[in-house]
């Protein structure tokens, strides 16, 4: 029985690391072969360049706050010589560099042969334009002296281009207004087109095989927890697992900028960091639901802590200010990392059920989390020893420990299945035993069975009073929170047939924001929504008496229903409503009557007769809008009919 469980654990590993060298061996890392540039000038004439894939790495020419076209760059002022891949945010000569600012690189090659190269581009921090021997082969973002004529994107891609014998030129324009590390700071790869696209190939194609895997385990684990609620580590580990997919497609080869080129930056970058932010608390949590007594309560707490504030700081602020603050959240992670292992170690010495499993999958994610912490810390870029820089030459490894991760946590789940049905076959036993006390049974069924009908009775309580609260939610504005059109057809309905028994007057007020469409183009729909909400407060918190009412009509159109009210009433409620519109001063540049958000009302009131109906009154009010909106809006304009 030990010999079997032992080469089933055998048999798993096994399968795990051949999964990791497959996944792995996607990663470039491992393609080409070792040359230095010194002086600016690397020496290819020794290469194959056919079949050798070469990472550009070595001293760059490094011209500080100049972005010179390939015919200015020989009268350039040359700062120094920079290590690449590095930031700029080191020591060059007496001047510390910032990662704010711009500047250009250039490294000749020297090829024995006039041949079709490609250059393998990473993404560069954090807009860049480069050119081979005087042409533009490739862009990403647009390149500026100041954060407002610059426009930044990572946009890893592969540049195809024409080199001919001898002395070959690559110039790279960098600024950088955004993040806080600013340069090259990933290898730039030259081989033959072939053997370029390959590595871009394999690199998208591991990207989309782990975005793939992770979205359907994470799926498939959120699916086990809406069925089985009482398991909470399925739905940590769903969640873990769509946001290490998420994180895949805005990594690596930044696939999703392909997608959608025209995204934003800041929010692609918001979204890549609070990935990470999240993710830290939620595995944690996980392993807390799965083995409770090993997990310290109050570290999985200040770990929610550290999530949620660094979330909200991510959410508040923008790129060039919370990325200061990542090495902070990169510290405290790989603290985290160390307790786990201290806590997995445990595991495996008091042998959890299971928990060989865990620990693999833990260790694969951990060491591969711990590699990319590394990779992208300020420290190593600038200062890293270049013992460790040899060894860690990738980032994005975290999504190929993390499919592990989750792989083992599944094979898991399946021996948690197989543990399962075997223990419902003992269960059928015991059934079966139990069928020859049938007179008892059914007596215990009868008595299930009026419970049944009791919980039965009260649950058709409780349905018929949810179904009360629905048919109230049915008539309000999701967005608002006020009446809807559906609540105001059926109040202007009874409200027109009491005023028309009783001869009584009723007023109609219809408002509609100014020049709405240009705030929803200038601001986003985002702050559009916002407007509206606060308007739909002020509405309701200005109308005083119980009768009164107001709806959201429309887009931006909303309706005040008074009864009992005459033409000076209903004239001084609009003219209260448009006052405290103008003093609530949301900003609206793009409005051509204020700076401020305002308001236009059509305004009619009369007592209602068999002649008439409630819908002549609302066509009344809406010409009266009309009038008023033609007369220059930010106003009030009345019509009795």
């Amino acid at each position: 029985m030990k010999s079997d469980l032992y080469k089933y654990k055998l048999h798993i590993i096994i399968v795990i690391i051949y999964v990791l060298f497959i996944l792995g061996g996607c990663s470039d890392q491992k393609v080409g072969i070792k040359l230095e540039a010194e002086s600016g000038v690397i020496d290819l004439s020794q290469v194959q360049l056919e079949n050798d894939v070469v990472s550009l790495d070595g001293q760059w020419e490094f011209f500080w706050n100049q972005l010179l076209s390939p015919s200015e760059v020989e009268t350039g002022d040359l700062t120094d010589y920079i290590q690449i891949p590095s930031s700029w945010n080191k020591q060059m000569g007496d001047e510390k560099h910032s990662g704010y600012g711009y500047a250009t690189y250039r490294l000749q090659f020297i090829s024995m042969e006039d041949i079709r190269l490609a250059l393998k581009i990473p993404r560069i921090f954090t807009a860049y334009e480069l050119w081979v021997n005087g042409d533009l082969i490739a862009t990403a973002g647009k390149v500026g002296e100041t954060r407002e004529t610059m426009t930044p994107q990572y946009l890893p891609q592969v540049a195809l281009f024409e080199s001919h014998q001898g002395t070959n030129e690559i110039l790279i324009k960098v600024s950088n207004s955004y993040h806080r590390s600013g340069g090259i700071l990933e290898s730039i790869k030259l081989g033959s087109e072939k053997q370029i696209l390959r590595l871009r190939y394999e690199s998208l194609a591991r990207d989309l095989i782990l975005f793939g895997s992770l979205m359907s385990i994470g799926a498939y684990h959120l699916a086990l927890f809406f069925f089985r609620k009482k398991n909470a580590s399925s739905l940590y580990f769903g969640f873990f697992c769509l946001l290490v997919g998420i994180r895949t497609l805005l990594g690596g080869e930044r696939f999703f900028t392909y997608l959608f080129p025209d995204f934003s930056w800041e929010i692609a970058h918001k979204l890549q960091t609070l990935t990470f932010y999240i993710g830290v608390p939620l595995i944690l949590m996980f392993f807390m639901s799965v083995y409770p007594k090993y997990f310290h309560a109050g570290i999985i707490k200040i770990a929610q802590i550290m999530g949620a504030a660094f979330g909200l700081l991510v959410f508040l602020t923008p790129a060039r200010i919370f990325t200061s603050f990542n090495p902070i959240y990169q510290i405290w992670t790989m603290f985290t990392i160390l307790y786990v292992l201290v806590v997995l170690i445990k595991l495996s010495t008091y042998k959890e059920k299971g928990s060989w499993l865990i620990t693999l999958g833990a260790l694969a994610i951990l060491f591969s989390s711990a590699n990319d912490i590394i990779f992208l810390s300020i420290w190593m870029n600038d200062d890293g020893p270049a013992f460790l820089k040899a060894l860690i030459r990738t980032g994005n490894l975290s999504s190929v420990g993390q499919f592990i991760f989750a792989f083992t946590n599944s094979l898991l789940l399946a021996k948690s299945f197989s543990d399962s049905l075997e223990q419902e076959e003992v269960l059928s036993a015991k059934l079966t035993e139990i069928n020859s006390n049938l007179d008892g049974l059914v007596l215990q069924r009868t008595m299930e069975l009026e419970k049944s009908n009791e919980k039965i009775e009260q649950q058709k309580h409780e349905l018929e009073k949810t179904n009360r609260a629905l048919e109230q939610l049915s008539l309000r504005d999701s967005l608002t929170g006020l009446w809807n059109r559906r609540k105001y057809d059926q109040t202007i309905e009874i409200e027109w047939r009491r005023c028309l028994r009783y001869k009584k007057p009723i007023a109609l007020l219809l408002m509609d924001i100014d020049y709405f469409k240009q705030l929803n183009d200038s601001y986003g729909h985002i702050a559009g929504d916002k407007c509206l909400i606060k308007i739909g407060e002020m509405l309701n918190n200005s109308l005083c008496r119980s009768s009164d009412m107001v709806a959201r009509y429309g887009g931006e159109e909303f309706i005040v229903l008074l009864p009992d009210s005459e033409k000076e009433d209903a004239l001084i409620v609009a003219e209260r409503l448009r006052l405290k519109m103008e003093s609530m001063n949301i900003p609206h540049e793009k409005s051509s009557v204020s700076d401020y958000v305002t308001v236009s009302i059509g305004v009619t009131s009369k007592i209602p007769d068999i002649n008439s109906t409630f819908e002549d009154l609302l066509h009344v009010a809406d010409k009266a809008l009309y009038q008023a909106k033609n007369a220059g809006r930010n106003q009030i304009k009345f019509l009795s009919e």
